[in-house]
């Protein structure tokens, strides 16, 4: 099946929606990095509801036929991404780099030269998703919040092409 996806802003009667759709993709490609796998999954959903609800403002969706097939997220005022997830069945079909393109594209339109994020250095097909959509390793650091035990993670950069000029009806 082939899908063409509507990218547009979250609405915020979906929060708990995306979470749970972060929370599998998380489950399913993340967390096998974990040893503490019960903790690990509980602090993550109550993570991601949080996020979601709170921040709902910054989250963009990929929707096709009234399905949403992923979600990215933005850190207010900077050009990072903390959150990218598309639905697991669906990811390699092209939706994570239309809703990345979209989101640098927003950058971009703020005048922001330089997009970042992270994800753990040991998720393999993370890294070289990214990298195959122009991001570079930057830097690698120690990480592991809350319930995680420390972990390597990969932060990477993109240079973007910021708009400069007026926007306006010409």
């Amino acid at each position: 099946m082939s899908y063409f996806p509507v990218i547009r802003h979250a609405d915020p009667s979906e929060a708990m929606d995306l979470a749970a759709l972060g929370f599998v993709a998380w489950e399913q490609s993340i967390l096998p990095l974990y040893h503490e796998r019960d903790s690990s999954r509980e602090s993550l959903m109550n993570q991601l509801a949080g996020y979601c609800q709170d921040r709902i403002q910054d989250v963009i969706v990929a929707e096709s036929r009234g399905e949403v097939l992923g979600w990215c997220s933005r850190q207010r005022g900077k050009a990072y991404i903390p959150y990218l997830f598309v639905t697991p069945h669906l990811q390699g079909q092209g939706i994570g780099g239309l809703l990345l393109k979209r989101m640098e594209s927003i950058f971009e339109l703020e005048g922001h030269a330089v997009s970042q994020l992270e994800t753990p250095a040991d998720h393999v097909q993370a890294v070289k998703f990214y990298e195959n959509q122009g991001y570079h390793i930057l830097a690698m650091k120690l990480d592991g919040r809350g319930a995680h035990k420390p972990y390597m993670s990969v932060r990477l950069e993109k240079q973007l092409r910021p708009f400069r000029g007026p926007v306006g009806d010409e």
